[in-house]
């Protein structure tokens, strides 16, 4: 049972992820768009008008389906809790670790002076 819910959040968050970059596209073009209309201010207005709707349609279709499947955000969630919890135990062994590397490289920096002079 578990299986199939977390299947679902899955495909809800690649269902997000592609309607936040549908979202974000159409707001670049929007821009655009509008750039071009200030640089050539002679396109004639019903063109300008519709291209201006279904920029802003296409937009709100990607907004409203990153609300729908904003559920598929909470995999992430769970799988970053998961890793701090596995995670910390050997991350402090690696950091003590470079710490006796740099420690050791310092003492034979040393050793190595004391035996120049």
């Amino acid at each position: 049972m578990e299986n199939g819910k977390q299947k679902k959040l899955r495909e809800y968050k690649r269902e997000y992820k592609i309607y936040r970059h549908h979202a974000w596209a159409g707001l670049g073009l929007l821009t655009v768009f509008l750039a071009t209309r200030y640089f050539y201010p002679h396109l004639p207005s019903w063109f300008f008008f519709s291209i201006l709707t279904a920029l802003i349609v296409y937009i709100l279709i990607g907004l409203i389906g990153t609300y729908r499947y904003r559920t598929g955000l909470s995999v992430q969630e769970e799988t970053s809790q998961r890793n701090q919890c596995s995670f910390p135990a050997s991350l402090e062994e690696k950091k003590e670790k470079d710490r006796a590397k740099v420690e050791k490289k310092r003492l034979k920096a040393e050793v190595k002076k004391i035996k120049k002079k």
